[in-house]
């Protein structure tokens, strides 16, 4: 295997805007390639040494979505469920229609939540959510928020479209009524200590910030980046909130410890098994038709479409190198995440530049044609 052209390219991304950066391949439980360019500081004088630690968006999303295919696994939980019969406030939700709004007339299921095509936007400050925030002096839990979403209303009839949205925040939600336990609780039992992972967490403890590797924003006006408070997280809602969508923090070590496990029929390298390779099959199948895959199209994911909360390769005659059935998803500061289960073959790449969509674009892609070039 050679990867000398994957490490240039690498240690060409500071050119391109991208202060450092951290990718990791592993291939049957063991790592093949790891390398790590620029810095990890905000005055650039700390070369990247491989224990920072890195906010994940919405690579939590993976996280969030193992554990409902664990539910629905163990029987706790169907697919087709109405997401009603866990959360009530979602009984009887109203749709735009024009200028005006009407009652739903089909029912929101898990996986409508799952396959972003519930109808639910993205949309955080909306006035029953700000009156939840209010109410309880800023520590609205999961549950609270989630169900004050409810009261807003769906941008489309649920199954009608794809919109990427707080769907896997509502499904974080069901998680904790099902299971019994808080979703960090959950997460905590079933994936993470099983896999014996030590970093992944919604709240950073002193010793994990110091570790934060330095944050940025791109300016499009200015063409520059901007750097962000230490731990900046506009999904974390309050310190009570636990967002399955965006908020987790994780070091690279752990990831790809996770993404190992899953692309190894759901095993990891201790012998634990989170997920059963049909499981996981059923999790990275495509779950959209022609009119959501033509709106998921406009994200250029070439190649792909979207599963029960991942991008899912289904072509490999465009967008590049590939395998059919590689799936994983990404993180509004660059992360990455690749799982081939047909190979045994995992990556995970970190950075922290929001508003950059040069990683999505470009940096992706290539580091995926990369990694298949000198690996098999």
């Amino acid at each position: 295997m050679d990867f000398s052209k994957l490490t240039e390219y690498m240690d060409s991304l500071a050119s391109a805007g991208v202060p450092g950066c951290d990718l990791v391949v592993y291939r049957e439980h063991e790592p093949i390639y790891r390398h790590m360019a620029g810095f990890r500081d905000g005055d650039n004088t700390q070369p990247m040494r491989g224990d920072e630690t890195y906010c994940l968006f919405s690579c939590t999303k993976v996280f969030t979505t193992c554990a409902a295919m664990q539910l629905i696994e163990a029987g706790k939980l169907s697919l087709d469920d109405p997401v009603s019969a866990y959360l009530p406030a979602y009984a009887n939700l109203k749709v735009r229609d024009g200028d005006g709004l009407r009652l739903a007339r089909r029912v929101m299921t898990v996986r409508h939540l799952m396959s972003m095509q519930s109808g639910l936007n993205y949309e955080m400050e909306t006035p029953p959510i700000l009156e939840a925030l209010k109410e309880t002096d800023g520590k609205a839990d999961t549950r609270r928020l989630v169900d004050a979403k409810a009261l807003d209303p769906l941008e489309f009839e649920p199954g009608e479209n794809f919109l990427y949205s707080l769907s896997h925040d509502v499904l974080a939600a069901v998680i904790e009524v099902v299971s019994g336990q808080r979703f960090s609780d959950y997460l905590r039992d079933h994936i993470f200590d099983p896999l014996e992972l030590e970093t992944v967490t919604f709240r950073p403890d002193a010793a994990r910030l110091e570790r934060l590797c330095a944050q940025y924003s791109f300016d499009d006006a200015r063409k520059e980046l901007v750097l962000q408070p230490v731990g900046a997280n506009n999904y974390r809602l309050s310190p009570n909130y636990e967002s399955g969508g965006a908020g987790l923090f994780c070091d690279v070590k752990d990831y790809i410890t996770f993404a190992d496990a899953l692309a190894c029929d759901g095993v990891g390298k201790n012998g634990a098994r989170i997920l059963s390779r049909e499981m996981i099959e059923l999790w990275s199948a495509n779950q959209l038709g022609p009119k959501g895959r033509a709106t998921f199209d406009e994200w250029n994911r070439r190649g792909y479409s979207y599963a029960l909360g991942v991008r899912t390769r289904v072509d490999t005659s465009k967008g590049g190198r590939g395998q059919i059935g590689e799936f994983g998803w990404d993180g509004a500061a660059g992360a990455w995440t690749m799982i081939d289960p047909v190979n045994h073959l995992s990556a995970f790449y970190a950075m922290h530049v929001r508003n950059f969509g040069y990683s999505y674009d470009v940096i992706h892609p290539t580091l995926r044609d990369l990694i298949y070039g000198a690996a098999l």
